[in-house]
């Protein structure tokens, strides 16, 4: 914990550093502007040109050699190491282009001091938000470590003390009150209660729990009183190594940058050797200031502008317009992955289906009116704390209540009472044919909603040996889950369901989706493995995946692409490179077409910061490009990057 800590501070540092070089390099930037553009646009001069001239070195410089120290040092680094990224193009071009502020003044040259600041700035703020979006997510992951709990009441000898959970040690029996969370992994030695791990498994039903079961920490006892041996703690806990795999995995993708990365690994040394080649040629036909300045002018053209808008002006209109549409892009890498993904994954509870557990069919006997069949029910279960009593108190709808005596929690089965002098039960198949109550006349009902996958809940009365009815409790598919899953068939996609609920219930819920392909009953740690299985036998080895939950985090980080719910849980949200924040399942492939159309975009993008260069550069190397006319081409080749980029607007999505 310590280490995340560090880790987390160190982020945030990070993320603040940025910000500060951020602001203070566009409040120095706004007067350059002013002096270079404004002035020449409205026709009058402030001061003389060669004030003019010093004034915009003198407010470049910190821009340049302050501000933009650590890039300057990194992209030198490169050059010398031969190790060419942006950083060198960067640093190259706004250090050459200071300089002909300065040179101007004993040669006849173009002073591009001014728009060397102009692309520090540009590179600051892209660095300011990748430092964000970095720092935001070991935030996230500092949370999930939080979502333990913080102390744990132990039996020391025969006396019971609360001690903080670093404190716990591997053997301490733990004692654990309905609605406490279970401090750390264990295995209840006493006691019957039903747990709810929802936050780790993702499943919206609780799981039932008595001697000899395992117990994993964080998750919620709902109602009854335990004591559990701890078994595991610290690091070697399950939450803890849900964390592990989530970080394993966070550096597995590739950054869509790596694709302007490969263009400037070429492009930097190409622009050097024609820089060196042009003053050799211009020194043998005119004179070494028009030599010199020639050389100067294809650093200077060369400097990436318009690439330094080409992929964040696209992203931050396909993000815009994302948004609307309820889709939320957090990662560029996934704009250029998910354009090649043949192969949909998805989580079953939160993701297809609503992750709550709704009555969705009622079948009652002749025996009794339904209106008593709900009293009855919704009296006996309104005592009990269990999640699935809760669902049919909701659906009961009871204003006034029966009283109930002799009420008894049967663990694992279900509830009993007396109420107007008659024993009733309501609980599972096993409580009621335990009972001797014969069930022949709702056989083909249970068969039925058992074979969707559904819960059975029968209320019987023992005292005339009768069923009275069926509840059957089911979590519902979402109400475009299908229509979202029909769309994806349609363009060929391959969908999957990954699920840790029992195969019966997913191929049920499968079956009503269109899901042909069906993994079922698989563990929390073991859903990333699976992913990367099927990554494995996908043909182009790119798969996405749909998830919600914590246990879905390692699985979103393994995949090609990970697609959060944004209903879900916040660490899933984090691990997530897209994020559906309504939790429709129509957002996969609205994300899908709108990933599509904004790589498109980043592509025509790059090709017109560079063809820019590439004629550009040719008419520098001549020496019949003028300096004003070069400056007018460079602000042309950063508008029609911004002009592109926006007409992704008209794109239907």
């Amino acid at each position: 914990m310590d280490k995340e800590n560090k880790t987390g501070k160190l982020e945030d540092e990070e993320s603040k550093m940025w910000k500060k070089k951020l602001i203070w390099s566009w409040i120095i930037l706004v007067p350059v502007i002013f002096f270079m553009y404004i002035t020449k646009l409205f026709g009058f001069m402030l001061f003389d040109e060669s004030v003019m001239s010093v004034i915009i070195l003198v407010l470049s410089f910190p821009v340049i050699f302050i501000i933009g120290l650590q890039t300057l040092k990194s992209g030198f680094h490169g050059l010398l190491s031969l190790y060419f990224n942006m950083d060198s193009l960067i640093s190259l071009g706004t250090v050459v282009a200071y300089l002909t502020g300065i040179l101007s003044f004993f040669l006849s040259i173009q002073n591009y001091s001014g728009v060397s600041a102009m692309v520090m700035a540009i590179f600051v703020t892209g660095k300011y938000i990748e430092s964000k979006a970095r720092g935001k997510a070991g935030q996230e992951i500092r949370k999930l470590l939080e979502m333990g709990a913080k102390n744990a009441r132990v039996l020391r000898g025969k006396e019971e003390i609360e001690i903080l959970i670093s404190k716990v040690r591997v053997g301490d029996i733990m004692l654990i009150k309905p609605g406490e969370k279970i401090p750390t992994d264990g295995v209840v030695i006493k006691g019957e209660s039903s747990i709810d791990e929802s936050m780790i498994t993702g499943e919206s039903f609780p799981v039932d729990k008595r001697k000899g079961d395992n117990a994993i920490g964080a998750t919620v006892n709902q109602d009854g009183f335990l004591y559990v041996k701890a078994l595991k703690v610290g690091s070697d806990t399950f939450l803890s190594h849900i964390i592990e795999l989530v970080e394993e995995t966070q550096s597995s993708k590739v950054p869509i940058q790596k694709l302007a990365d490969k263009i400037t690994a070429i492009f930097v040394p190409l622009v050097l050797g024609i820089s060196v080649l042009t003053f050799i040629a211009w020194s043998f036909f005119g004179s070494f200031s028009y030599a010199f300045g020639a050389a100067i002018s294809v650093l200077v053209i060369s400097c990436p502008c318009a690439l330094g808008l080409a992929t964040p002006i696209a992203l931050t209109v396909g993000s815009g317009m994302g948004a609307k549409k309820g889709i939320l892009i957090r990662k560029g890498e996934a704009i250029q992955t998910m354009k090649e993904v043949r192969t949909v994954i998805f989580d079953k509870t939160g993701t297809i289906t609503k992750g709550k557990p709704e009555v969705t069919d009622v079948k009652i006997s002749g025996d009794t009116t339904k209106k008593e069949f709900l009293e009855i029910a919704g009296s006996l279960e309104k005592l009990s704390e269990h999640p699935l009593s809760k669902t049919v108190v909701n659906y009961s709808k009871l204003k006034n209540y029966k009283t109930v005596n002799n009420f008894r929690i049967l663990r694992g089965k279900g509830v009993e009472g007396i109420i107007s002098g008659k024993r009733y039960l309501i609980g599972n198949k096993s409580l009621i044919t335990e009972s001797g109550i014969d069930l022949k006349k709702f056989s083909k009902e249970i068969s039925h909603f058992e074979d969707e996958g559904k819960t059975v809940v029968i209320l019987s009365c023992e005292t005339d040996k009768k069923a009275y009815g069926v509840f059957a409790l089911s979590d519902s598919v979402k109400e475009d889950s299908a229509e979202a899953l029909n769309e994806l068939h349609k363009k060929n996609y391959c969908t999957v369901m990954i699920t840790g609920d029992n195969e019966r219930t997913a191929k049920a819920i499968a079956k009503v989706v269109g899901i042909k392909k069906v993994i079922a009953n698989v563990l929390p740690e073991e859903k990333a493995r699976k992913v990367s299985e099927l990554q494995s036998e996908s043909k182009d080895g790119l798969v996405a995946f749909v998830g919600d939950g914590i246990n879905d985090a390692p699985a979103l980080k393994q995949a090609n692409v990970g697609i959060a719910m944004g209903t879900g849980t916040d660490i899933a949200i984090e691990a997530g490179d897209i994020i559906l924040t309504n939790g429709s399942l129509m957002g996969v492939p609205k994300a899908i077409e709108l990933s599509k159309a904004t790589f498109s975009k980043i592509k025509q993008n790059l090709f017109w910061a560079f063809i820019y260069n590439t004629i550009a550069i040719p008419l520098a190397v001549a020496g019949v490009l003028n300096p004003i006319f070069a400056e007018i081409a460079m602000a042309l080749s950063s508008i029609t990057v911004v002009t592109n980029a926006n007409l992704l607007r008209g794109k239907r999505i």
